[in-house]
């Protein structure tokens, strides 16, 4: 039988600046994007005068 070998990683990958990100930071910065986006959405629906339909979250009463 023959035995593969793995190449060694070098370089960035055992760097401490280029240290693998904690989970809870990597789902900040997710979460920064999505806000992001969510924010560029809501501005697009808002100048299409799309965005004047209450959400399932809003329960600000609108005028009739």
């Amino acid at each position: 039988m023959s035995q593969e070998t793995v190449p060694e990683q070098r370089g960035e990958a055992h760097s401490p600046a280029a240290a693998p990100k904690g989970l809870f930071q990597q789902m900040e910065e997710l979460m920064a994007a999505l806000n992001a986006d969510l924010a560029g959405l809501d501005a697009d629906l808002q100048s299409s005068g799309r965005g004047t339909a209450p959400t399932a979250w809003d329960d600000t009463p609108r005028p009739s």
